[in-house]
């Protein structure tokens, strides 16, 4: 399943539904689809312009809906990335860029569009001082710098074949059971131990309780 988004438009109803058709249809599908992402662009100048509060509101929530998705997803970056662009890349499981990928949060009102990408760059890198300048200062973090940062998995000309083995990576990881893992580690970076136990042991007892039903039978 394949889904292309344009950094250089805003986040858009269309855009917006065109995400949550993707979502629907893994959730009927019972998570065996593999998303992939293509993803490049950045905005113009003046790029806020048809932007409301409401609107932007809706984009971050269907950006949480396919971070959350019940398959893999796989971002495909080439270029500049930004915007719409830069959101959907870091909500992504794994993802594989160009060389000449460069990550560049798009700029508004005299600073840095404050959308919820400078959170997640900075909970996936602990805000570094390259991250903090991209945030404060639309710095570009170029493909090395976000290979380094993590913030790709991997540079290449042949991205067809990096899918590929993405692709066969996550064969077999789907379902339930992986989204639990995602929230897993996204709460982690913020839920201290003890809060987190409850959470582990719930799908560990899950796991269990599987296991021992397949073995029953």
């Amino acid at each position: 399943m394949r889904l292309r988004i344009d950094g250089g438009q805003p986040p858009s109803p269309e855009t917006i539904a065109a995400i949550s058709a993707v979502c629907e249809s893994v959730g009927h599908s019972g998570g065996n689809d593999t998303v992939i992402i293509e993803l490049s662009g950045v905005p113009a100048d003046g790029w806020t312009g048809e932007l409301t509060v409401g609107l932007v509101s809706k984009w971050e929530r269907v950006l949480r809906r396919l971070e959350r998705l019940p398959a893999p997803t796989i971002a495909v970056a080439d270029g500049d990335c930004g915007g719409a662009a830069l959101d959907a890349l870091l909500a992504t499981d794994i993802r594989i860029a160009t060389p000449s990928l460069r990550l560049i949060p798009p700029v508004a009102g005299g600073g840095t569009w404050p959308g919820m990408a400078l959170h997640r760059l900075a909970q996936q890198t602990g805000g570094t001082a390259a991250v903090r300048r991209t945030a404060l200062f639309g710095t570009p973090l170029d493909g090395t710098q976000a290979l380094a940062l993590h913030l790709v998995d991997e540079l290449t000309d042949d991205t067809a074949a990096a899918v590929a083995r993405a692709a066969e990576l996550t064969a077999g990881f789907a379902g339930s059971e992986l989204a639990i893992r995602r929230q897993l580690l996204l709460e982690a970076r913020t839920a201290p131990f003890e809060e987190a136990l409850g959470s582990h042991l719930a799908a560990c007892d899950r796991v269990l309780r599987r296991t021992w039903t397949e073995e029953a039978t």
